[in-house]
């Protein structure tokens, strides 16, 4: 289901509706976010297209996370429930923010996740985890629960016993203590690709943050095009 009309598309100079939302932790305007959207080829702070570094075999790499922008997941995409609007989510996730204390861990590293690669933090990730999970709980009221199709395509994947509970009551597996931040950068790689595209991403990447500070959260809205852009920030002053 799309909400009511929310602003103007940079791009097109039509106004944008969207299918779905989520609250991701997007990084500040500077160097980090710059090299995501570079990398990416898409800024999900404007809404827009970005020319890629150019590297033999980028676009093909990053056309999975293309489409979500450079962010890490606090609270997973998902449909409003009937009833709901986004004006009244908005209003939630404010009044959830001024609740929540920032988090701070020591930093971020590249990692290579599984067969790819991504941006993950290190040190303390309680208070971390305490904001996503947050998320994850405060704004359930307005995720519609997820249909047939999508439990199926979930459990594809191969859940264990207790990821399987967790899609069950919040429509995505990996939430709670199954919940690990990163930002990504890759999709599935080969697995003998693996170090090239590292190599690649260390030539590239800026200096990363140490400590690695989350005081802002921010509301992400899934275009027609099937591109999330961010649709507003608020900042952690619990």
């Amino acid at each position: 289901m799309s909400c009511a009309f929310f602003k103007e598309d940079g791009e097109t100079g039509e106004f944008m509706s969207y299918s779905r939302f989520a609250i991701y932790y997007v990084p500040p305007e500077g160097p980090l976010a710059t090299f995501g959207a570079t990398w990416l080829g898409w800024d999900i702070l404007r809404g827009a297209t970005m020319p890629q570094f150019n590297v033999p075999g980028l676009d093909d790499i990053t056309m999975t996370p293309r489409k979500y922008g450079f962010h890490g997941t606090l609270k997973p995409p998902f449909h409003l429930k009937p009833g709901q609007t986004q004006a009244a989510l908005e209003t939630a996730v404010a009044a959830m923010a001024s609740r929540i204390a920032p988090a701070i861990c020591d930093g971020l590293r590249l990692t290579p996740l599984s067969r790819f690669l991504a941006l993950t933090p290190y040190g303390a990730l309680g208070q971390l985890q305490q904001v996503a999970e947050a998320c994850v709980r405060e704004l359930d009221d307005f995720r519609a629960p997820a249909s047939a199709s999508e439990l199926t395509k979930r459990r594809a994947a191969g859940l264990t016993e207790r990821q399987d509970a967790l899609l069950t009551r919040w429509g995505y597996p990996y939430v709670m203590e199954e919940f690990r931040f990163h930002l990504t950068l890759t999709g599935k790689l080969p697995e003998d690709a693996v170090p090239h595209w590292t190599t690649v991403v260390v030539r590239d990447l800026p200096k990363l943050p140490r400590p690695f500070v989350v005081n802002q959260i921010a509301l992400c809205g899934e275009r027609r095009d099937g591109r999330f852009e961010l649709i507003h920030r608020y900042t952690l002053a619990g």
